[in-house]
């Protein structure tokens, strides 16, 4: 979609980052939105410590975390171009600009954790990955990015009629859109360093998102009521720029996809810890967890699905996927 004209644009900026064999190591800068210690922050510095190790020292990773480098809509069209060299995504950011990625946004398509891994460590995941070359970027691995759940500032949801009229922050996503809107809310696109405030003002009811965002947020300060619906399950994607990518020997790019996929194991132990960690923290600020009866959320999500999976291929996926054991 923007590779000739990206790379024929911008192919000086391969020379301005790779440097020559005989001279320094080469610092690739990767973006994350989350702040410093965070599993996400912290995988892609262990990504960066084996792929040093992998490359005798010729290349390493420095991260920029807490959106020193922008919001994801803003740094994804960085990494396209060859301005960040990496960066780690939440798939929803990328909309529907790779339909087969799209998928893994769909409401309740992953029915567990277990289930969530079964499929991206597969090769639907290999599938996935490699439908990302197409908008500029190789994807090398997938993070656990939890299970999202709506918080507000107002009452327990327990059903998708407390939901009517209440107005949500969402990614800026269709289908976090649309998944709102059909269970009778208002959807907000926004950054996410505007929703603290946001959610304080009144300016939205409230969000949704998984344990560890909720709490490192702040936000259970000002959106005390959590519901377990758990309707999203959507991975992180470690990504580096096809203007980087193109510049690097085929052993460098083999080193990068071995480190990513070794930094995954890692990221998924720091992530069950601080999933732990976040629920305690925020029972401690007063927020109340509800459990929720997921059959009307998951019966109310047909027309998401309708919309979005007309493309006989991305049914087969669709199918591939709920029949993956887990």
């Amino acid at each position: 979609m923007f590779h000739m004209q990206k790379k024929a644009i911008l192919a000086f900026v391969v020379s301005s980052l790779m440097v020559s064999a005989a001279s320094a190591q080469t610092v690739l800068r990767s973006s994350d939105t989350h702040p410093d210690g965070y599993p996400t922050v912290e995988a892609v510095k262990k990504f960066g410590e084996l792929l040093s190790e992998k490359t005798g020292g010729k290349y390493s990773v420095e991260v920029f975390h807490s959106a020193q480098l922008g919001g994801e809509a803003d740094t994804i069209e960085q990494t396209q171009f060859g301005v960040i060299d990496m960066n780690r995504i939440s798939i929803g950011a990328f909309n529907t600009q790779v339909p087969e990625a799209t998928v893994t946004q769909l409401p309740y398509i992953f029915r567990s954790t277990e289930h969530f891994h079964n499929v991206l460590d597969g090769p639907i995941g290999e599938e996935i990955l490699a439908a990302f070359d197409k908008v500029d970027v190789v994807a090398l691995n997938f993070y656990d990015g939890g299970a999202r759940s709506f918080y507000n500032s107002s009452k327990p949801i327990t059903s998708p009629a407390d939901m009517s009229g209440m107005k949500f922050r969402v990614m800026q996503s269709d289908i976090f859109v649309d998944m709102v809107g059909a269970l009778g809310g208002n959807a907000t696109p926004m950054p996410y360093g505007e929703v603290y405030s946001s959610i304080q003002t009144g300016v939205i009811d409230g969000a949704e998102n998984n344990y560890p965002s909720y709490d490192t947020a702040g936000h259970a300060e000002v959106a005390k009521f959590f519901s377990l619906d758990e309707h999203l399950m959507v991975p992180e994607v470690l990504v580096v720029s096809k203007v980087v990518w193109d510049g690097l020997d085929a052993e460098t790019q083999q080193a990068m996809r071995d480190a990513a996929k070794e930094s995954v194991a890692y990221q998924r132990e720091l992530w069950q810890a601080k999933e732990i960690e976040s629920k305690a923290a925020v029972e401690a600020l007063g927020a109340t967890i509800n459990e929720v009866d997921k059959a009307p959320f998951i019966e109310a999500m047909k027309p998401v699905y309708d919309k979005y999976v007309t493309d006989p291929k991305l049914q087969d996926l669709v199918a591939r996927i709920q029949a993956t054991e887990g």
